[in-house]
């Protein structure tokens, strides 16, 4: 069979001599290990057999996602064995279909599995361990540091009713109105990471969420990223570089297909500010009764992971296509933020030199560069595209009416106002950094400053 071969296999078990001679083998235990602790965070009844293999089989596909790098075409074929517990259910026509369209669709990859007979029938324990959490949960919502958890999920009801959800990697602090799955119950490791794209991250946090909201008896499942993230890189999707879905329509209803097929349970993946700007979700947060700008102004945006950004402290950069989009969407929501909280905090600087002053490492320094004229440019491009006439639109309005059920023409009209607000923001965004602004010079080709 072509392709990459992983195979996992359950503690002290042996490989089949039958796989490949160039198959990667990933054992339970040792390279993807579980944290019972964390698991106990959402346990609420114990935690069935078939969610217990849906967890093994977001590792597996993490680590095959990681392990092997993509070739200048993309597309990789992944070949994974995961030994599940429930395997009729796992064998099932319907949850095979669904399960290689929604991963295909969000990859840009050629997924094959094969499910196997696991042994152990109780991998994580017996715990029994019930919590009393008070209020009846209505909705669930994967809550991050960023803004638009924040403001979306106090826009989408009682935060008593919210289901707010942590799928962080690491341990993080537990914030107000968090509850289950403080971070990822499980870590992949032992094998060299390759591949950085991670596109399958989009299949973890959803599966993992609809775990949670079906433990918890919730059917609505809010996703926070407001129109431009959640559109843009669709609509403007890089270079020679698949087209990202993570937070699309499209990969969503696919994501609900498979859930239905693998769990019996009917979840919705509800967009509520599909159509507005971030700017405009902030906006409309603030306009709730006893919400202050601190609570947005605490919040975290930004990509970056390197050393670039600890400085002083761990700071946001400030310069990359998240942070660009955080710095416009608060000025278009009337909130000041203190310039010391990014590394790169003076974007009216004439010279890109003079802005990332505080950045010594020449490597550093070219990726924020990189990362800065490339998050530029994508705000601008997106702006332009109010523009453009509707057939040059049609083609994005009529997959998103496919996904929404709603008509053609109300999601093409729905789309151009979108874009038309962004792009008023991006201009008055631009006008405040003064003519004279490096980032100007980057949208008239220019890349390390004014006179390159």
């Amino acid at each position: 069979m072509v392709g990459k071969h992983l195979r996992v296999v359950e503690k002290a078990q042996k490989a089949s001599r039958t796989l490949p001679k160039d198959a990667v083998i990933a054992e339970v235990s040792r390279h993807i290990r579980f944290n019972a602790a964390v698991l106990d965070t959402f346990d609420v009844k114990g935690c069935k057999p078939l969610h217990y293999d849906l967890l093994v089989l977001c590792a597996a596909i993490e680590f095959a996602d990681r392990r092997w790098k993509r070739p200048a075409t993309w597309r990789r074929t992944l070949n994974v064995t995961v030994p599940v517990i429930d395997l009729k259910a796992w064998q099932r026509p319907e949850v095979t279909k669904s399960l290689l369209s929604v991963l295909n669709h969000l990859t840009g990859d050629m997924w094959r599995f094969a499910f196997v007979q696991a042994k152990n029938l109780s991998p994580i324990g017996s715990r029994q361990m019930l919590l009393d959490f008070g209020t009846t949960k209505t909705f669930a919502v994967a809550y991050s540091d960023g803004l638009d958890s924040r403001a979306v999920s106090a826009l989408s009801g009682d935060e008593d009713q919210a289901l707010c959800i942590r799928v962080a990697g690491n341990r993080q602090s537990r914030k107000k109105g968090d509850s289950y799955f403080t971070r990822i119950p499980f870590k992949v490791d032992g094998y060299r990471s390759t591949e950085s794209s991670f596109r399958s991250r989009g299949f973890q946090f959803a599966a993992i969420t609809a775990i949670a909201a079906q433990l918890s008896n919730v059917e609505r499942i809010v996703v926070p990223e407001s129109g431009q993230g959640a559109l843009g890189p669709v609509l403007l999707p890089l270079h020679n570089i698949y087209v990202d879905y993570r937070n699309h329509p499209t990969f969503f209803r696919k994501m609900e297909r498979f859930i239905k097929a693998l769990q019996g349970y009917r979840v919705w993946f509800e967009q509520p500010r599909l159509w507005s700007t971030k700017g405009q979700t902030l906006s409309a947060f603030l306009d709730l009764p006893g919400r202050t700008e601190r609570e947005l102004t605490g919040t975290r945006s930004c990509w970056q992971t390197r050393r670039v950004v600890n400085v002083d402290g761990r700071k946001q950069c400030g310069l990359c296509a998240a942070c660009l989009l955080r710095r416009l969407s608060l000025h278009t929501a009337g909130i000041n933020e203190a310039p010391d909280i990014y590394v790169v905090s003076d974007l009216a600087a004439p010279e890109v030199g003079k802005a990332l002053s505080a950045i010594s490492q020449k490597a550093d320094w070219d990726i924020m560069v990189e990362y800065g004229s490339v998050g530029t440019r994508h705000l601008q491009h997106l702006a332009d595209m109010a523009g453009l006439p509707a057939d040059a639109l049609r083609v994005h309005a009529s997959q998103i009416a496919t996904a929404t059920g709603e008509s053609h023409e109300e999601t093409l009209k729905k789309l151009r106002t979108m874009l038309v607000t962004h792009a008023g923001e991006w201009r008055a965004f631009l006008s405040a950094q003064g003519e004279q602004s490096f980032l100007k010079s980057w949208l008239d080709g220019g890349r390390y400053g004014r006179f390159e």
